[in-house]
């Protein structure tokens, strides 16, 4: 009967063609491994006790830690502005004179006229001493340059009205007034944080509140600095649990005498929980099937697959609560092209020692 069967020869070529692109296009380490003992190789992560952070992740809004919206007390004419936008001002800075020319005029008709009262008390309180003037006229005096001193008092926080002044050390906003410009009570004129230290507001959920506390360290990173990782303390924890979300608001201050923060930014926070001493494994080791985990364990030249219990979680790794022991050399890299059994060469150079 094979007698009669023929072999095409295009058949024949199609198929040294086949062998020949499979030769030519196979990894080295697979044209070793074919010409060798047909080892497989692979590199592994030898299993130790090792620190294991446990940490909760949120997202938090950067405020300024005094803010103010500075209004106007009165109404008035804007006579000199004294600041830029975004100038670094002191506390008690006049920012902005408004018009006091009539203001300053009374003070000063009521200085001439405590002046006087003054001269006149000192000459009665003589003539009172030589009983050349009764104790009435003397009190009358008396009572006039109290007078005069008080309204002169009244005068002066007018004037003070008239002046706005910086409440505390900080940062200016963008001007909204102009010189000539009438103001009234309400006023914007412009805006003033205190940026030397800024507070990130964040929200954690309620089964984390047990591992928080004051003075707790926390890192922050932002859009604008991905490169730069800014720590803070908590400063507090609210007294109530949010019964919608279930989740507590937790306030934390960062150093930022840089003025690199600006009120309003969204920051991406990373708080430590906890830390364990357990048993680590790269994440990319593990092979799931259906609802578990295995690894493939070295034991001798071979592998053996081996079941293990996954605990917490980190970005990589693994935290092994049961399955493994201190010594265990896992795979962690190769696993793809791997069996129960199967026989494996160890690249020492790749080898990834706990």
């Amino acid at each position: 009967m094979l007698k009669g069967l023929k072999v095409s020869p295009l058949l024949l070529a199609a198929l040294a063609f086949v062998v020949l692109v499979i030769y030519l296009y196979l990894p080295k380490d697979q044209v070793i491994k074919m010409k060798s003992e047909g080892l497989t190789p692979v590199t592994v992560h030898t299993i130790n006790m090792e620190a294991f952070p446990v940490t909760v992740e949120a997202l938090g809004t950067v405020k300024a830690n005094e803010s103010v919206l500075l209004t106007a007390q009165t109404t008035d004419i804007v006579q000199n502005i004294n600041f830029d936008d975004g100038d670094l001002v002191k506390k008690g800075q006049i920012l902005i004179q408004l018009n006091d020319n009539e203001e300053q005029a009374r003070l000063n008709e009521l200085d001439i006229n405590l002046q006087e009262a003054k001269r006149q008390l000192k000459r009665i309180t003589n003539l009172a001493k030589e009983s050349a003037a009764s104790e009435q006229l003397l009190d009358e005096q008396q009572a006039k340059v109290k007078a005069l001193q008080a309204q002169m008092d009244v005068m002066k926080s007018q004037l003070d009205e008239l002046q706005l002044r910086a409440p505390f050390d900080g940062v200016l906003g963008i001007r909204q007034i102009s010189v000539g410009a009438l103001l009234k009570p309400g006023d914007l004129v412009t805006t003033l944080d205190d940026l030397a230290v800024v507070k990130l507001d964040f929200s954690i959920s309620e089964a984390h509140l047990p591992s928080v506390a004051k003075e707790q360290q926390i890192k922050a990173t932002s859009v604008a600095y991905p490169d730069e990782v800014f720590t803070g303390k908590i400063t507090s924890i609210a007294s109530r649990v949010d019964p919608i979300t279930r989740s507590i608001q937790i306030r934390a201050n960062i150093n930022n005498k840089q003025l690199k923060l600006r009120p309003g930014m969204l920051m991406q926070i990373e708080l430590q929980k906890l830390m364990l001493k357990t048993l680590v494994l790269p994440e990319h080791s593990l092979v799931p099937v259906e609802d578990k985990q295995f690894v493939f364990v070295v034991r001798d030249d071979a592998v053996k697959r081996q079941e293990v219990k996954v605990g917490r979680r980190r970005p990589g790794f693994v935290q092994i609560l049961s399955g493994l022991e201190i010594g265990d050399r896992v795979v962690v890299e190769g696993t793809l092209r791997l069996r129960d059994g199967s026989k494996v060469r160890i690249l020492d150079s790749a080898t990834n020692e706990g």
